[in-house]
C-alpha cells in the first residue's frame, strides 16, 4: 500500500511544469491566430495598395499628356 501512495504521490508533485507548457500553448495559439489575421488582412490592404498606385499612375500620365508643347500652362511656366 506504500507504494502505491508513494506512486501517487510522485504524480501529484511532478504539476511544476504544467503552468509553463500552458503559457507555451496559448502563447502559440495566439501567435497562429495573429498570423491568419495578417494573411487575411493582407489581401485587402494589397487591393488597397493597387488602388493607390493605378491612381497615382493615370494621375502621372494624364499629367504628362497634358504638358505638350503647345500647352499654354507649359508655356506660363517657362516664362
Amino acid at each position: 500500500m506504500t507504494r502505491l501512495r508513494v506512486f501517487v504521490k510522485a504524480f501529484n508533485v511532478g504539476d511544476r511544469g504544467q503552468d509553463l507548457a500552458e503559457y507555451c500553448l496559448l502563447t502559440a495559439l495566439v501567435a497562429l491566430i495573429a498570423a491568419g489575421i495578417m494573411v487575411h488582412v493582407s489581401g485587402g490592404m494589397s487591393a488597397v495598395w493597387g488602388g493607390a498606385n493605378t491612381s497615382l499612375a493615370a494621375g502621372n500620365q494624364a499629367v504628362q499628356g497634358s504638358s505638350g508643347p503647345g500647352d499654354s500652362t507649359a508655356s506660363h511656366r517657362d516664362r
